[in-house]
């Protein structure tokens, strides 16, 4: 059996805590901000269309990542102004798309959902065991530039040596694509490394297609079938600070600290 070198971390739900009331939050400052910006250029348009073109982009975008695929962030951003009104994006001045895409990404920094209470101290916990770490999120609304703002501000960047945010490789989970190339930048193979994460079929199918192990945080999805062999992870905890010990158990060697 190949000793265990690496972990991967997923994000939403695993490091970060995200509520709904953040994210309708956060979506009224995207409305708002291209209500605003679109104004400015002369182009009125009412809240509750460009909140029904959000949410055309929003079915659009997650049919793709259904898919296994994912789009950059700037060509989410244009998806978007296009469910306003068709061929809009052409038509715009390149500074009204900025300032949109400034508020589309920013209203992340201005309702940030909480770093989790656990999550430097079980990185750090990881750390310490001498295992590389590295992260793979799909990213939603939200680009992975701003992810990386957010957490160097909240001392967890460091931990990394890498990071694999979907809308910057265009591949999201559950795809086995977005895994083996996280392994192929950390030096690691499938049967060395560890995945953690909250997500049934992203974090745990995904992961154990690919021959990782899996450590599932349960109480953010349930598994649908739990007699299906795919959906069983090696281990399940109840939230993230069971994480270092399960590793360890895995690893076969203890935990520090």
């Amino acid at each position: 059996m190949a000793d265990i070198t690496t972990v991967t971390f997923d994000l939403w739900q695993t490091l970060l805590l995200d509520e709904r009331e953040l994210g309708e939050a956060r979506a009224l400052v995207r409305l708002e901000g291209a209500q605003s910006a679109l104004a400015k250029f002369g182009a009125d348009f009412d809240l509750e269309h460009i909140r029904d073109a959000y949410m055309s982009c929003f079915e659009q975008c997650r049919k793709v990542r259904d898919g296994g695929l994912d789009v950059g962030f700037r060509e989410q951003v244009s998806v978007f102004v296009n469910h306003i009104e068709p061929g809009l994006t052409g038509r715009l001045d390149p500074g009204v798309m900025d300032e949109i895409a400034e508020y589309y990404s920013d209203s992340f920094l201005v309702h940030p959902p909480p770093a989790h209470a656990d999550a430097v101290q079980v990185l750090q916990g990881v750390k310490d065991m001498g295992l590389k770490i590295g992260l793979i999120s799909n990213t939603g609304m939200t680009p992975g530039f701003t992810f990386r703002s957010y957490m160097e501000e909240r001392g967890m960047l460091d931990y990394f040596h890498t990071l694999t945010f979907s809308d910057e490789v265009k591949v999201a989970k559950p795809s086995g694509e977005i895994f083996m190339m996280t392994l192929r930048a950390l030096g690691a193979t499938p049967e060395q490394t560890i995945h953690v994460g909250d997500h049934v079929m992203n974090d745990v199918v995904g992961a154990k297609r690919c021959g990782m192990k899996t450590v599932w945080i349960s109480g953010f999805y349930e598994r649908e079938d739990p007699d299906d062999p795919e959906t069983e992870p090696d281990i399940t905890v109840s939230g993230l600070a069971e994480v270092v010990p399960a590793i360890a158990k895995l690893a076969g060697r203890a935990a520090l600290g």
